[in-house]
């Protein structure tokens, strides 16, 4: 294999990309994501916007090889230290009905496959936490053995909380960091802040708390007053002043632990913030419920300003009914949060663009791995290989249009003849 030199970023590759929340979190951390699978042509598409200098393939993983990947993206033969990723959960998660037969669980043992024939130095898979419950440990164990097999090492899963890790959401994540036998062993990251409770009382631990969610959402103009909103995801609009954390996500060269490449994108634009419309009924309900407490018809989370967000889910498939995931009640506004603000919640940057419709977007936001928490499960391994993060270069974003594609489009887009996503019934 082809050694990097020490001033280069490792290079790392992406299976199960979706938009890129663990892409952005292994970019902050250091690495160069030269390349990423993805089997949904919408989410591919709002990846290669978001990631230019990625080569995305957008593929079902079952159809690739790891030399495939080499061939066709910057990589050649040069050393991979890791391949990383979350294989679709759906018949796994603990928020809906599990299911072991669920043939979507075999690509579970299709990412081991991938990272046999890559042979990284390391290999990072992300899965829900139900992974370690009952039946479905047997299928972990046997990502285990196909990996050993493989000649990994294996650390034992661990679920992990965002909310130790900076983010101001609950959401608990399974993860398994596997290293070849010639790699200097990793391991799972401490936690970094004390985590705050949804309800916002008060809590006191050794660690510094971790951030609100009113220190991630009261900087942000209310969606509400700006007419175009309604017709389109983006307006122009002055910014209150930040907190710390907010900070870090609109000015992403004042973190200085963020060595990804920074982003052009403008001070002034509120983007992903297409409004909802809500019943006066709604309104009034959202008005009357409590911050930290559940309105009673649509069981939302009202956000509470000194607490934080209850895990942000991503709603159901187009061939599931399509439905909207539930979102929470603004703590200050009777209405419920954009996509924008819950990109905030799950540490995304404000120059990272999601998908025009709501639906699409909260899709993208909730099948997501917070970005912090990946960051510093990323940061263990650059840690554990001995390396120096490098600073990247700015890079300019694709081209708008990735965030509009119909499904039809980004199929076209993507040269894909035979529809691999069920059309939207709803």
């Amino acid at each position: 294999m082809q050694q990097r030199n020490a001033n280069q970023r490792p290079f790392a590759v992406d299976l199960f990309a979706g938009s890129g929340g663990l892409s952005l979190g292994f970019e902050e951390a250091g690495f160069d994501v030269a390349a990423s699978v993805e089997f949904d042509p919408v989410h591919a598409a709002v990846h290669s916007y978001n990631f230019p200098q990625t080569t995305m393939f957008c593929r079902d993983v079952r159809t690739m090889t790891g030399d495939e990947i080499r061939e066709n993206s910057r990589i050649g033969s040069s050393e991979i230290l890791v391949v990383f990723g979350g294989p679709p959960c759906q018949g796994i998660s603990l928020m809906g009905k599990r299911n072991v037969e669920d043939p979507r669980n075999e690509l579970l043992l299709e990412f081991a496959r991938v990272v046999a024939e890559l042979r990284p130095c390391y290999c990072v898979m992300e899965n829900v936490a139900g992974l370690v419950v009952g039946k479905h440990r047997a299928l972990l164990d046997g990502v285990v053995a196909r990996l050993e097999k493989a000649g990994y090492s294996v650390l034992s899963p661990r679920v992990l909380q965002a909310s130790e890790y900076g983010v101001p959401q609950s959401r608990r994540r399974l993860f398994l960091i596997g290293m070849r036998k010639d790699a200097t062993p990793a391991a799972y990251p401490p936690p970094i802040v004390t985590a705050r409770r949804i309800d916002g009382s008060s809590v006191v631990g050794e660690l510094p708390l971790g951030p609100s969610v009113s220190e991630a959402l009261f900087d942000i103009p209310n969606a509400d007053n700006y007419e175009e909103l309604l017709d389109s995801d983006e307006v122009t609009v002055r910014y209150g002043e930040p907190s710390a954390y907010a900070k870090r996500l609109r000015d992403v060269l004042s973190d200085a632990d963020n060595y990804a490449s920074p982003r052009v994108c403008a001070d002034t634009l509120l983007s992903s913030s297409r409004r909802t419309n809500h019943s006066q009924t709604s309104i009034e309900r959202f008005k009357a419920t409590l911050p930290g407490t559940t309105e009673s018809v649509s069981r939302f989370l009202r956000l509470h300003p000194d607490g934080i967000s209850n895990t942000l889910r991503a709603g159901t498939a187009s061939d599931r009914g399509a439905y909207t995931a539930p979102r929470p009640i603004h703590p200050l506004y009777p209405r419920v949060i954009t996509v924008r603000e819950a990109a905030r919640l799950h540490g995304y940057p404000d120059w990272f663009r999601f998908h025009v419709t709501k639906w699409n977007g909260f899709r993208e936001v909730g099948n997501s791995v917070p970005v912090f928490l990946g960051r510093a499960v990323a940061s263990s391994v650059m840690k554990a290989a001995n390396l120096t993060p490098v600073r990247a270069e700015t890079v300019r974003t694709g081209d708008k249009s990735l965030l509009s594609f119909s499904q039809s489009e980004a199929e076209k887009y993507f040269e894909i003849e035979e529809k691999v996503i069920p059309a939207r019934s709803r």
